[in-house]
């Protein structure tokens, strides 16, 4: 299970058709429903001043993952513009968020940089024409999808032919979950394929699903990597950042067939 945490994710908007999709539908159609977030800062001020550690290997796997370089770049979902600097190699980069204190936030920080745009909007409908941009980034907003099925297809259709998405999700199948099962201390199963929502609104996810989920909306995935594979209070507290973030590094990759950690990055790229 992943710890719980505020988000800036975009909110869905009203449906077309009365009919709700189930959890793991692939509608494209928007549900009706809100998803949490904070319009404030806790979340760069308290969250993220707190998780150094998170943030160390959030960055190694973007780096492995991510072309180094494109023309065109969204992150969804971008909040404060935390890994803005990762995109340097990008022509122009787009970052994109609902709340509108994480908005005025980015485009404070970013404001003398003529390569960086940021937009309020929404990730079930995203304000891009069709075939607009080389990456698609999207980092601690899948578990707050009810519905990522329909975000998926908007990715996919917001890509160029062989543009990349890099995905981040909270993982179901963690070795914690495994070994509270095992040992009783869990009524649900890590194994089956279906979310298991630990809190209103906070899903972790099977592997499988999302593989799924990206394969309907026309993405097929590359390659995939275990990440934060020690975000235990125990040695957080104990050792320091760096020291964590260099022994997980040479495992993020090796480890992405089994997913033994809280949180899963995988590369899926567009049919050219």
């Amino acid at each position: 299970m992943t710890t719980p945490e505020p988000t800036t994710v975009p909110a869905p908007p009203t449906p077309a058709a009365p009919d709700v999709p189930g959890p793991s539908d692939t509608s494209s159609a928007a549900p009706d429903h809100e998803i949490p977030r904070y319009d404030d800062m806790r979340y760069r001020d308290v969250f993220w001043a707190a998780r150094d550690y998170e943030d160390r290997c959030d960055r190694m796997a973007i780096r492995a993952l991510l072309p180094p370089t494109g023309e065109r770049l969204v992150e969804v979902g971008a909040g404060y513009g935390r890994l803005a600097d990762e995109y340097r190699g990008y022509r122009e980069v787009v970052l994109l968020d609902a709340s509108e204190a994480h908005v005025a936030a980015a485009r404070e920080q970013f404001r003398d940089d003529p390569r960086i745009r940021v937009e309020q909007g929404d990730a079930y409908a995203l304000p891009f024409e069709d075939g607009s941009f080389d990456a698609v980034v999207c980092v601690r907003v899948v578990h707050h999808l009810e519905h990522p099925g329909a975000v998926f297809a908007e990715f996919a259709r917001v890509l160029r032919p062989g543009g990349v998405l890099v995905l981040e999700f909270a993982n179901k199948r963690n070795l914690k979950a495994i070994l509270k099962h095992a040992l009783g201390r869990q009524d649900w199963s890590p194994f089956t394929t279906e979310p298991h929502e630990y809190l209103p609104l906070h899903f972790d996810r099977h592997p499988l699903e999302v593989r799924r989920l990206l394969h309907r909306a026309g993405l097929r995935v590359e390659a995939v990597r275990a990440v934060s594979l020690f975000r235990l209070p125990m040695l957080r507290d104990r050792v320091p950042a760096g020291w964590l973030a260099a022994l997980e590094g040479p495992l993020q990759a090796p480890l992405g067939s089994v997913t033994p950690g809280p949180s899963v990055y995988v590369r899926a790229r567009k049919a050219g």
